[in-house]
C-alpha cells in the first residue's frame, strides 16, 4: 500500500524550501519575537478540563476528500469556544487538508483558547511561522522525523514559547519523548495507510510515561469512547471530522459535551 505520509512529507519539504525563498525572513523573525500579551497553555487547559475536547477546524483529508469545503473558520471556532471546547486545532496544510495560514490567523483573532497549529512540521522555519501566526502549540509527528530532529525541533519550539504535542502511533516511538514534550498524543490513524483503530489508544496508555499529558487523536465519534479513555488516564481528545461533517460544528460539539456530562 502506498505510504501517504512519505508523500506528504516530500511535498511539505518542497513547500518549505519555496516559502523560505519567498519570505522576508527578517520580518518574520521580528514578528515571531513580539512578546505575547496573553499565554494560552494547551497542557494546562487539558489538565484542568473536565472534558478535554480539542475541537479541530478541518476542511478535508487525504482519505475522505472534502469534509466541509465552504466552512468559515471564524464562525466555526467562535461556535466551538461557546460550546465549551477546551482547545482548538487548526490545520494549515493546503494540498492535503485544504487549510491555510490565514485560517490560523483568523482563528486567533476571535478565540481565547489555546490553538494548536496542525501541520507537518519538519523545519525550524515552520516553528517561527507558527509563533508569528499566533499558535500556542505545534505538532511534531514521530513517524515524519528522526529522534534527533524531533528533539531539536521541540527544543526550538520551547525557545519560541510554543508548547509541543508529540504524536506517536506505536510503542516503538515512545523513545521520541524528551523534556521538551508537553503533550503526548496517540494517533489512532496510521499515517501510512490511514487505517483507523481507536483500540490503539487503549493499547498504548500503559506504556506511556507517567509524567505525560496523554491525548487520543482520530476516529473518536462516540461520547462513551471518551468516557472510557478518560477512565484510563487520557486528558484530551482531538476531534475534527465528527464535528466538521455537520452543518453546525459548534452545535455538534455542544451535543457531544452534553452527552459526556
Amino acid at each position: 500500500m502506498k505510504d501517504i505520509l512519505q508523500e506528504i512529507v516530500a511535498t511539505k519539504r518542497a513547500e518549505v524550501d519555496r516559502r523560505k525563498r519567498e519570505t522576508d525572513l527578517q520580518a518574520l523573525y521580528r514578528q515571531a519575537e513580539t512578546p505575547r500579551t496573553t499565554r494560552h497553555s494547551l497542557r494546562e487547559a487539558l489538565c484542568s478540563s473536565s472534558t478535554g475536547i480539542i475541537s479541530e477546524f478541518k476542511r478535508r483529508s487525504p482519505s475522505k476528500g472534502w469534509i466541509n469545503r465552504e466552512a468559515d473558520v471564524q464562525s466555526v471556532v467562535r461556535a466551538y469556544q461557546q460550546a465549551g471546547a477546551t482547545a482548538l486545532s487548526v490545520l494549515t496544510d493546503t494540498p492535503y487538508f485544504g487549510g491555510t495560514d490565514d485560517d490560523l490567523r483568523a482563528a486567533r483573532q476571535v478565540c481565547s483558547l489555546p490553538i494548536l497549529r496542525k501541520d507537518f512540521t519538519i523545519d525550524e522555519f515552520q516553528l517561527v511561522e507558527s509563533r508569528a501566526l499566533g499558535a500556542d502549540a505545534v505538532l511534531l509527528i514521530a513517524a515524519a522525523l528522526t529522534r534527533e530532529q524531533c528533539r531539536r525541533l521541540a527544543e526550538t519550539a520551547h525557545q519560541l514559547e510554543l508548547e509541543v504535542l508529540l504524536e506517536i502511533h506505536d510503542q516503538s516511538e515512545l523513545d521520541y519523548c524528551s523534556e521538551y514534550i508537553d503533550v503526548l498524543g496517540v494517533n489512532n490513524r496510521n499515517l501510512g495507510s490511514f487505517h483507523t483503530d481507536v483500540a490503539n489508544s487503549f493499547r498504548l496508555i500503559e506504556q506511556m510515561p507517567q509524567e505525560a499529558t496523554p491525548i487520543s487523536e482520530s476516529g473518536i465519534s462516540n461520547p462513551d469512547t471518551v468516557k472510557e479513555l478518560r477512565a484510563i488516564g487520557f486528558k484530551g481528545f482531538l476531534i475534527g471530522e465528527n464535528f466538521m461533517k455537520t452543518e453546525a460544528p459548534g452545535d455538534s460539539l455542544k451535543s457531544f459535551i452534553n452527552a459526556l456530562n
